[in-house]
């Protein structure tokens, strides 16, 4: 029973540690490059912030399926899906392209998290505008990730 809690508890913190991983990117390394752009853009925080003055992102993660040399050589694949929601604005659609690319390039940066992970890489980028123009909605900025962690355990 207990090699059995203490499975659960390995995969807790390796889910915990890539998150806590990709917000320590995103408020850390992402905002210094969003400040230095020639723009005024809203930073990214975290918790329980409400107003318009920073942007707080929706991060989830899922385990992916694994190759069968992922499964032999035990490197556990997640996808991570960063989901940032951007007041309407003119400046909207140019803001949605600069966190993208402020993403990117922190990532290229550190792939590996503060060493979180072994690996994460930025696979997609989809922007969506609003679906009526001035109707309040805003545009949406979705980053999937392709997150692989060595010596992983996950045989589910």
């Amino acid at each position: 029973m207990s090699d059995c809690r203490a499975l659960d508890n390995q995969r807790l913190f390796v889910e915990e540690a890539i998150i806590g991983g990709i917000k320590r990117l995103l408020s850390g390394r992402v905002n210094e490059v969003l400040k230095e752009t020639e723009f005024s853009l809203p930073l990214i925080e975290f918790g329980g912030y409400e107003g318009g003055s920073a942007v707080v992102p929706i991060i989830s993660l899922s385990t992916c399926e694994r190759t069968e040399k992922e499964r032999i050589i035990r490197l556990d694949a997640y996808t991570l899906t960063i989901v940032f929601a951007l007041p309407e604005s003119p400046e909207s659609e140019l803001h949605s392209y600069a966190y993208a690319a402020a993403v990117d390039r922190a990532l290229g940066e550190d792939p590996a998290l503060g060493g979180a992970v072994s690996r994460a890489v930025l696979v997609e980028k989809k922007y969506i505008p609003p679906k009526k123009a001035h109707c309040g909605d805003g545009w949406e900025v979705v980053l999937s990730l392709r997150v692989t962690v060595e010596g992983g355990n996950n045989d589910y």
